[in-house]
């Protein structure tokens, strides 16, 4: 299985990965500034996007996804930036094949298990059949009810595909929300990844709280966490270009304080 990639930019290899229900659109803004250093691979995550549907889903799984594409590309080593669900797997495997990492970005995401907290999205969506649709105003109205915000229901029908009768959807719906458990777990524990690690959280997100600490702490010892202002879970969308600015001085050598 060989995830599917956009690459743009020249210099050192920097991958970034998105987040659930997502693509690798969803890191456009900040990929454009980032490609003026590096080279930039933005992936679409198994079951998203157009990369392949698997049998199931799980960090070690994706995880592996990741580094098989990297060894399709001739990659020994990289950089990282991965938001929510995408700061999930490369969090796994920057645990799993540290020698593989050279510095990683985790956006607003920690390495714990969450509560699930996306049931109102599945009821909507699984709500919705796509073959029957005569238009995504259509299924819009059908999200409403269990989506109220308009930014978070176009992103989520971004996923619809129109077809020669009807519509489809690009990811694969069904083994996202039966393995959902397993996205939402916390990252394998007694493994250590010592580079260095930026978690940059969202000031209005709570994704990332003073609880979380100790389980970034131990899997991160090297980890700093900067906190963007006036921002969401999206933090990347809302202030794009801090964000790449954020990322640029991180990975091109600025050093923080640490975590621990």
């Amino acid at each position: 299985m060989l995830l599917y990639s956009r690459s743009q930019g020249s210099g050192p290899p920097l991958i970034l990965l998105h987040g659930l229900f997502g693509s690798l659109e969803n890191l456009g803004a900040i990929a454009k500034p980032l490609a003026q250093s590096f080279c930039v691979h933005s992936l679409d995550l198994p079951n998203h996007g157009r990369s392949p549907q698997t049998a199931h889903m799980s960090l070690d799984a994706m995880a592996d996804a990741v580094g098989a594409w990297m060894d399709a590309q001739g990659i020994d080593t990289a950089h990282f930036f991965g938001h929510s669900l995408g700061g999930k797997t490369l969090m796994e495997f920057a645990l799993k094949y540290p020698q593989r990492v050279n510095k990683l970005i985790v956006a607003d995401i920690a390495p714990v298990h969450y509560t699930p907290h996306h049931q109102a999205v599945f009821t909507g969506l699984l709500s919705i059949t796509p073959e029957r649709l005569t238009s995504r105003a259509e299924a819009d109205h059908i999200l409403l009810p269990h989506v109220p915000e308009l930014p978070v229901r176009s992103f989520l029908l971004k996923n619809l595909v129109k077809e020669e009768n009807g519509f489809s959807w690009r990811m694969n719906l069904p083994i996202i929300h039966r393995d959902y458990a397993q996205l939402i777990s916390g990252n394998r524990e007694g493994a250590i990844f010592t580079g260095q690690t930026l978690f940059l959280k969202g000031g209005n997100s709570d994704y990332i709280t003073e609880q979380h600490r100790a389980a970034i702490v131990q899997r991160f010892p090297a980890a700093q966490l900067k906190i963007v202002a006036n921002t969401g879970h999206w933090l990347h969308a809302e202030k794009p270009d801090l964000i790449a600015s954020m990322s640029l001085r991180f990975l091109l050598g600025e050093r923080g304080d640490n975590l621990g």
